[in-house]
């Protein structure tokens, strides 16, 4: 296995909860690490676990445990598959998680700062919405990972978030995934309708990524607690997240020298 010698960091966001992106966010973990790729998955939905649940998993130690001045990230990293793919859980029902002040905020980000070197790829799961910490997740990395589906919501909400970040944080690059899509034509017309609203409406082009399809075997994996990549790698949406995952490798082979001089998990102050 090649050493990491530079790191894309990934941020996958939505703008409303139901669209998949969790799942999503875990299989292309998944994809990458099959395709030998050190990757470290962050759940970042502070206050609302999900990925350990996904795995079946239950974590002595979470994001939680950070806002100690004794416990740094490599203490609460969780080993999921040998030789390469690391989960950091989250917790459920911590509101202080949530809450951070801007103090607290920034020594929490430097504590996962310290860790990103070591892998090829970060994938932070960041919760739905567009909240503060959600705001700063998705502005600290260098890619972010839009989850939408054909749902007039979703679309809807997928604009506020692209919107509030360029506003706010000056975000201008997105790559939108077309998730729960029936065919190839309903995920381009999806993508469609949110780049013409995006290009005449706040001047940002966004990138498609690629989709995945409607799969009830994507529903079966997750009720049996196991990845869909694992569980039905033959799948139509197990065979449209490897060739995300593939679009993602390019990506960063094509960005290599570039990211070897900036930190994964950048600083916004």
């Amino acid at each position: 296995m090649e050493n990491p010698n530079s790191t894309l960091s990934l941020a996958v966001v939505s703008g409303k909860g139901g669209v998949g992106k969790t799942s999503i966010s875990l299989n292309i973990a998944y994809a990458l690490y099959d395709a030998y790729q050190k990757v470290l998955i962050i759940d970042c939905d502070l206050g609302l676990a999900n990925l350990d649940v996904m795995l079946g998993l239950s974590p002595s130690s979470t994001l939680q445990d950070l806002l100690q001045d004794d416990i740094e990230a490599k203490d609460v990293v969780l080993p999921i598959e040998e030789n390469g793919f690391d989960l950091l859980p989250a917790a459920s029902g911590v509101a202080e998680l949530v809450d951070m002040d801007d103090e607290l905020r920034e020594k929490f980000f430097q504590k996962l700062r310290d860790i990103t070197k070591e892998y090829h790829f970060i994938i932070l799961d960041v919760g739905a919405g567009i909240s503060e910490t959600v705001l700063d997740f998705a502005s600290m990395v260098q890619a972010r990972l839009v989850i939408i589906t054909p749902e007039p919501t979703s679309l809807t909400d997928g604009y506020a978030l692209i919107k509030v970040l360029k506003t706010q944080k000056n975000v201008l690059n997105f790559n939108i995934i077309v998730n729960q899509a029936d065919n190839k034509q309903q995920a381009e017309t999806t993508f469609e309708r949110l780049s013409i609203a995006c290009k005449n409406f706040i001047e940002v082009t966004p990138h498609l990524m690629g989709f995945v399809h409607t799969d009830t075997a994507a529903s079966d994996a997750i009720r049996s607690q196991k990845p869909l990549l694992r569980n039905s790698p033959n799948a139509k949406a197990s065979q449209d997240i490897k060739k995300i995952a593939e679009s993602l490798i390019n990506l960063r082979t094509q960005q290599k020298e570039l990211l070897t001089k900036i930190t994964p998990l950048k600083d916004n102050n």
